[in-house]
């Protein structure tokens, strides 16, 4: 059975580097601190991190070099809106507000060494809902680029379209996907690719704060609640678990869906693109096939249904 992607630890010449980076922001750093490389792999509400970008930790930071694709104006303002009011309170913040030059022409950014949950912790599904729901009723402010899940979409489509011949049909619906969320029907603050891996605190506050700004920008915010849809849709995600992060959601104020009733009409299309991109990383990663197997027969009865 094949398994997940390794990731190979740093060449000493990389290391090197991000430990100079690492000692302007802690003094604890040495030549010989050692320089490990962070992959999560996941339960299934935690899908497998991205092969494009790398991320180390170097005793109390975390270094991020972002995808060779990465748009350094898009990056700067992400990092930019982070400092705004109120969003401050939600998000875990950089040391430096932008990003700095990368070996191989690649965009880095520095970041404190937080807790994240462990695969054995409870999932804290109503503060996550209070959490998403307060990012998305933020007024929009500093010029935040688009979410970026548009962009994985269409990366995602031709991956399956390029290596996976077996799956055109699957290419296929991603392709009506991108024309029907092209336009979204309300904007505000999203994350862009949440799951329960963006979650982190540090070590001294235990309140749960987002990471990762890669795809974080303006949006449809129903977005953010397309992972956790998926997995709920293929049994991967227990009914109680979806209800409470829904209900805490809702009671929170959350613009994503409606107030009561069935969310699921708001919630179809960014379901069916997260689904499809949560296909093609396990493909990509070698993933469970099981899962992967459950992931694709979601993407066939959303689109039937």
């Amino acid at each position: 059975m094949p398994g997940p992607t390794t990731v190979p630890l740093p060449s000493p010449e990389l290391a090197q580097w991000v430990r100079s980076v690492a000692a302007d922001q802690d003094p604890r750093v040495t030549d010989s601190t050692p320089v490990v490389p962070l992959l999560t792999y996941g339960l299934p509400t935690r899908p497998i991190a991205p092969i494009h970008s790398q991320v180390y930790i170097c005793a109390g930071v975390i270094v991020k070099i972002h995808g060779a694709r990465t748009v350094r104006d898009h990056l700067t303002r992400r990092v930019h809106c982070l400092a705004g009011p109120d969003i401050d309170r939600l998000w875990i913040q950089p040391l430096i507000f932008g990003p700095f030059e990368a070996p191989d022409h690649r965009l880095a950014t520095i970041w404190p060494r937080v807790s994240v949950l462990g695969t054995i912790d409870t999932p804290p599904w109503p503060e996550v809902g209070v959490l998403l729901a307060k990012l998305h009723r933020l007024p929009i402010r500093d010029n935040p680029p688009r979410l970026g899940g548009h962009t994985r979409l269409e990366r995602a489509v031709k991956y399956l379209h390029d290596e996976q011949p077996d799956l055109a049909w699957l290419a296929a619906i991603g392709r009506t996907l991108i024309e029907q969320l092209a336009e979204p029907s309300r904007v505000t603050f999203a994350h862009g690719d949440f799951h329960l891996g963006q979650l982190g605190h540090t070590p001294l506050r235990r309140s749960w704060k987002l990471m990762d700004i890669d795809n974080f920008g303006i949006g449809n915010p129903a977005w953010d609640l397309g992972t956790p849809a998926t997995f709920w849709a293929s049994g991967l995600l227990a009914d109680e678990a979806w209800n409470v992060l829904l209900d805490s959601y809702r009671d929170a104020g959350g613009p994503a869906i409606p107030a009561s009733g069935d969310p699921w009409p708001a919630l179809n299309l960014p379901t069916q693109a997260s689904a499809l991109i949560a296909v093609t990383q396990h493909l990509i990663n070698n993933a469970d096939p099981e899962a992967t197997a459950a992931l694709v027969e979601v993407c066939r009865r959303l689109a039937r249904d």
